[in-house]
């Protein structure tokens, strides 16, 4: 990884130096030095045997192939940029064939499995309503900042990738018609996910409301169909180094290298928006709820600092139980808060989605009016809901949002190559949310600091 990093900068520099300065620097100089970069990191990638590294190294091989492939005679350039397609057609495929079971598994689980909403009562409403009033106020934080970015605009594009929505204008009858389904086949068929959203609610609200005894079954399958989606997709993810770089490949071989500069505003974009998001709406919150904020950020930074490295929230959630209940949240609302909100409050990950959706019209050169974005807004407002907090589970719901509207899916494997780093930011700011919304919740009921927490989870946070 030095080696990488030392030759990537020395590339850098040169370039600068000959760019902006009056040294004469070989272009030859430079495309070695590139390759001997590249070169560095494949083999590092091949020694760390991490998915994320083999990803970036595929980003890299694939931008490299492209730009060799620019070089080649229209006959074999033609076949070659066929055959890097083909690639990323084959990764979008087996991605968009995990949708919608995934989506029905982890939202009836996520509704009916907590069907002890009832015994809960007041309690649970109110959780529900905060969870969709701050994600709610973090998609229209993303949808805000990439208009403000304009991070997809400077995308160069073919005609042939762009996609369109649904020609003539739509009446809003027309866009809440559309909404149900009236053959679950068709919809999964036709990667209607607002619809199979629609019928995974009503069904999860149906089995809530039948007897312990036979819903008991249903719900095992549903848990069972989501966590072996979840095992699909990370088998399935083996495949995404060869499907970005045939993506990359095919991108800039068509392009230039005019598509990186983008990707490093939406990276830019996504921070500020997270960054803003933090100070604008949980700040405030915590300060109207009168907590104590030096404790709580001790509280909640090794479980923060864990999903900001792993990139999964499921890895920090034992931490963050243990933390809160230190922090004077007692323990059955830990147990009910902490839990639910990672089904239903993934701020970070909400703001992310809307984001990268316009994103994705952007690069398509799609205008969408604000109707059409608030309807997607709507649309990710309930296909966030329900799915874990694993690495990459949101590549899933975006690809299958944007296929729904008719927009093109090679975008979402350009932002692959930087989704480790979104992943992390974001991941880092679900489990700061739902640590707030447990104390929130806490300090709601009047119950914040009134238990002593057990001797077992202090000596666990002490160490």
């Amino acid at each position: 990884m030095a080696g990488f990093l030392v030759l990537a900068g020395a590339t850098a520099l040169l370039w600068a130096a000959g760019h902006y300065g009056r040294v004469s620097v070989s272009s030859a100089v430079l495309l070695t030095l590139w390759r001997c970069a590249i070169g560095a990191f494949l083999g590092y990638a091949i020694l760390r045997r991490s998915l994320t590294a083999w990803i970036l190294a595929g980003m890299l091989a694939g931008a490299e192939i492209g730009y060799d492939l620019r070089f080649m005679g229209k006959e074999a350039h033609d076949i070659a940029v066929a055959d890097a397609q083909l690639f990323s057609s084959i990764f979008l495929r087996l991605i968009k064939t995990i949708v919608a079971p995934l989506i029905f598994g982890t939202l009836v689980v996520g509704i009916a499995g907590h069907s002890n909403l009832k015994q809960v009562g007041r309690m649970g409403v109110k959780a529900l309503v905060y969870f969709e009033l701050i994600t709610t106020l973090a998609l229209f934080i993303g949808l805000a900042a990439i208009n403000i970015s304009r991070a997809g605009m400077g995308i160069p594009r073919q005609e042939s990738t762009a996609g369109t929505l649904p020609s003539g204008p739509q009446s809003a009858a027309d866009i809440i018609l559309h909404a149900f389904p009236e053959n679950i086949a068709k919809s999964v068929a036709e990667a209607q996910v607002l619809q199979v959203v629609v019928f995974s609610i009503i069904f999860a609200i149906a089995l809530a409301l039948i007897g312990e005894e036979k819903r008991r079954p249903m719900l095992a399958f549903c848990e069972s169909l989501s966590e072996t989606m979840f095992k699909f997709t990370n088998i399935v993810m083996y495949f995404a180094p060869f499907g970005v770089a045939g993506a990359m490949a095919y991108t800039v071989a068509t392009m230039g290298f005019g598509v990186l500069v983008p990707l490093a505003k939406l990276l830019a974009t996504l921070y500020a928006a997270l960054l803003v998001f933090l100070v604008c709406v949980l700040l405030p919150v915590a300060l109207m709820a009168r907590l104590p904020l030096r404790r709580f950020v001790r509280a909640v930074a090794e479980p923060v600092s864990i999903a900001f490295s792993t990139a999964s929230s499921e890895a920090a959630l034992p931490r963050a139980m243990e933390s809160m209940e230190a922090f004077g949240v007692p323990r059955q609302i830990v147990a009910f808060v902490l839990p639910t909100g990672y089904s239903f409050n993934l701020d970070g990950s909400t703001l992310y989605l809307s984001l990268a959706a316009i994103f994705v019209a952007q690069a398509a050169g799609v205008q969408l009016a604000f109707k059409e974005q608030l309807v997607i807004v709507l649309t990710l407002m309930l296909t966030s809901k329900g799915v874990a907090g694993v690495p990459r589970a949101m590549l899933v719901i975006l690809l299958g949002t944007v296929a729904s509207f008719k927009l093109p899916a090679w975008p979402v494997l350009m932002i692959l190559g930087i989704d480790q780093l979104m992943d992390m930011a974001r991941t880092a700011t679900n489990v700061l949310g739902n640590c707030l919304a447990t104390a929130v919740i806490a300090r709601w009921e009047g119950a914040l600091s009134t238990e002593a927490p057990s001797d077992t989870v202090m000596d666990a946070v002490a160490r």
